[in-house]
């Protein structure tokens, strides 16, 4: 299979740079229910003209369908996505199982792509996601290409390239939704990870070069083309949809150019000129990923969360009204300038020569002045952020031409033209030919009129005419013939729609119905434990193993399992919480209930992990109880679902481990700083504080404080069976929680 590049698209320009440089396809979103919810988007007849414009030029159009789905909203959705089936989307990305439960019985054969979102990252979730015949995977950022290629499977897999990275495993993110009431499943992440924070020990602040301690840098693969063609990875991906038309128009031009030079055997080397655009479009530091086994100092940049550009001089003086700059760098009227320590930014609308003459540019090697708008420092150097004459020039870009051949016969009282794109033919015929009666019409003007092709999108690489001599043919009605024929011919190729097969909505009407009133609670340690087998919970859940085994025989204690799992080893006879879809391998031979981390929001993903062997279901927390209401109203009788009543929730998953960064410690080789008997915690800038909590390779953060819900709403709805997490509480704490909370019932 030849490789694809993918590119995004936020709007129609964007979609046309992408066209025109090189993707193979481009992803897009609607108004609603896409991952990126603040990016312009299309409205439902932009993406007709979308798909027809893309399909013209031989490019696929998949369209995100990625967010978690309310119950309320499947209807809409589905019609949502009927409305690009039959208008000829060559895919949708999904994240919610539920959703694609339905579409796969609703549409079988509308190709579905699984969305980052949906964290796959082990051979057990793409199992599950061949039995939905699924097409395509959109592989966790957090594999390295080693992982990659061991995975078997007969789906496509696809892999970000480029780009912003996520610091928490996709779709398990929910710092945003906590913080802002944006949520990132929701596609309005507020970039919570963008913000500042001070790493604490024990209370106290420990020193860090910068305060950006959970930003990553932006993926950059470009120097490891040779791995990424030579892999298993079918589509390589850029991400982007809130990017600039320039900037993405220019990342799919060095991508295609790296491609086709591998594919060609003449490889195409990235030059000085070529990075220093890069940079200066977008650049927080560019980083190989996970993708390339980057440590954490090459993953992160605590400096600055922003677009930092690339280096054109310092700072010489500074006065109450300008700065003075040496410059290594050319630097033009209309540019963007940062100054990297102080952080402060501006257009260079006035540029003054060093005699205080407004000048429109000035080479390296000259001082210049510029307007002071903010803090500066002497000596700091000055970043290029936006580049006017390279922008200007990059955004008139030649529309690619579509080659075509040409076969024409003309003869006494006949045409006939054939055109053909190798993929579609049209045929054309005429009765304007006639015996010239005076100045006959040459061969070589016919073939000169048929190869104009004007403002369309074709250019003709061959004609191939056979025309009698001494014919008279009016050159308008051969015009008119060859317009109809490439217009019938651009039709062809931008026709895309299907025909209407939609099957009914799948139903299932057995489940495990709500047991009597039942409490559960997460625990840690052993005096939780007992304070909550003191008080008669019926269910506790751990994720410490030790105390599992310890209990396990004589109470219903379930372990939970992690949420990233890279292998799932033979258990029986077990009881098991499970944290991601791959773990349902385990429903056939132990007791399994399902975390929040699943993100369960519609009757349709609850019938999902019912019809595999689950036996409770907890939703997601960022179901509010209108949502809950709607879900269960959906049921002739109650389901066993779970909610949690109150808890320490995880705001983020992490691969990064920013202790092991940013803790000194004395020890070399593995960490010690796990070891160290401290606590360690984030504070953002309004005082809040995070705890952290450290599991082998990963990192957990929690939110600053507890949830605590009104047990009476969700009992009134159904709901019951409910949930305590706890983290860090005393055993006097926990009693006293689970007293209070109860009492309300």
């Amino acid at each position: 299979m030849k490789k694809e590049l993918l590119a995004p698209a936020g709007d129609m320009e964007t979609l046309k740079q992408a066209v025109h440089h090189g993707a193979d396809a481009i992803y897009l979103g609607g108004k609603k229910f896409g991952a990126r919810k603040f990016a312009t988007n299309f409205e439902e007849e932009q993406i007709e003209e979308a798909i027809r414009y893309c399909h013209l030029y031989g490019v696929k159009v998949y369209v995100t369908v990625n967010t978690m789905i309310y119950e309320e909203e499947m209807e809409e959705v589905l019609s949502y996505v009927q409305f690009l089936y039959t208008h000829g989307v060559d895919a949708v990305i999904v994240q919610d199982l539920g959703l694609i439960r339905i579409l796969r019985e609703m549409l079988p054969d509308l190709p579905i792509h699984a969305s980052t979102q949906m964290h796959t990252h082990n051979q057990e979730q793409l199992r599950i996601l061949e039995e939905l015949s699924v097409q395509r995977v959109v592989v966790a950022r957090e594999m390295s290409l080693d992982e990659i290629q061991q995975l078997d499977t007969s789906m496509e897999l696809e892999c970000f390239i480029h780009g912003a990275l996520c610091v928490s495993y996709s779709g398990q993110c929910l710092f945003s939704s906590m913080l802002f009431s944006r949520s990132g499943n929701r596609g309005a992440c507020a970039g919570v990870c963008r913000l500042p924070f001070q790493l604490m020990e024990d209370g106290k602040p420990v020193p860090t070069e910068g305060e950006y301690l959970l930003s990553m840098r932006e993926l950059n693969t470009m120097r490891h083309i040779d791995a990424l063609m030579e892999s298993k990875i079918d589509s390589f991906k850029i991400e982007g949809r809130m990017k600039s038309p320039v900037t993405i128009g220019f990342i799919v031009s060095l991508y295609r150019k790296l491609i086709d030079g591998y594919e060609s055997g003449q490889p195409y080397t990235i030059t000085e000129e070529d990075q220093k655009h890069l940079m200066g479009l977008f650049h927080r530091e560019f980083t190989d990923g996970y993708l390339f086994h980057s440590s954490f100092p090459h993953l992160m940049n605590i400096h600055s969360p922003n677009h930092i550009g690339y280096p054109i001089g310092k700072v010489v003086s500074v006065t109450s009204s300008q700065v003075e700059i040496l410059l290594t760098d050319t630097l033009s009227q209309g540019d963007g300038i940062r100054f990297l320590h102080s952080q402060s930014g501006m257009i260079v609308n006035y540029l003054y020569h060093s005699s205080q003459k407004l000048i429109s540019s000035s080479p390296s090697h000259t001082h210049v002045f510029v307007e002071r708008k903010g803090p500066v420092l002497v000596g700091e150097p000055v970043m290029k952020t936006f580049d006017f004459s390279f922008v200007s020039a990059f955004s008139k870009y030649e529309e690619k031409k579509i080659p075509i051949t040409m076969k024409a016969v003309a003869s006494s009282g006949s045409f006939q033209l054939e055109v053909s794109d190798s993929l579609h033919t049209v045929t054309k015929k005429g009765d304007f030919v006639s015996l010239a009666e005076k100045a006959p019409t040459s061969k070589e003007r016919v073939e000169q009129q048929l190869s104009k092709t004007g403002n369309t999108p074709f250019v003709v690489t061959s004609i191939d005419l056979v025309m009698e001599d001494s014919l008279f043919l009016p050159i308008a009605s051969l015009n008119a013939l060859r317009r109809d024929a490439l217009l019938e011919l651009q039709n062809l190729r931008e026709e895309s729609s299907r025909p209407m097969t939609f099957q009914e909505k799948p139903s299932f009407s057995s489940y495990p119905l709500a047991e009597k009133l039942t409490y559960s609670a997460l625990v840690r340690t052993e005096e939780q434990l007992q304070a909550c087998v003191s008080l008669g919970i019926d269910y506790l859940y751990t994720p410490n193993f030790s105390l599992y085994q310890k209990y396990k025989n004589t109470l219903p204690i379930f372990y939970r399992l992690g949420r990233v799992k890279a292998h799932h080893p033979p258990m029986e006879n077990e009881r098991l919480l499970i944290g991601e879809t791959g773990s349902l391998c385990y429903t056939s031979s132990n007791e399994v209930f399902s975390d929040y981390y699943l993100n369960v929001a519609n009757r349709s993903m609850v019938d999902f992990l019912f019809e595999r062997g689950v036996q409770k279901v907890t939703l997601s927390i960022e179901c509010q109880p209108s949502q809950v209401f709607s879900l269960l109203s959906s049921y002739l009788k109650k389901p066993n679902v779970e909610v949690i009543l109150y808890g320490w929730i995880e705001a983020m998953v992490m691969k990064y481990c920013p202790l092991s960064y940013l803790v000194p410690r004395k020890e070399k080789g593995s960490c010690a700083t796990c070891r160290n008997g401290k606590n360690y915690t984030l504070k953002d800038r309004n005082g809040a504080v995070y705890p952290l909590v450290q599991e082998k390779e990963l990192t957990h953060v929690f939110f600053y404080q507890p949830i605590e819900r009104e047990v009476s709403t969700y009992f009134s709805m159904g709901i019951r069976s409910f949930r305590f997490e706890f983290l860090n509480e005393t055993e006097e704490e926990v009693r006293t929680i689970i007293k209070k909370l109860r009492k309300e019932l």
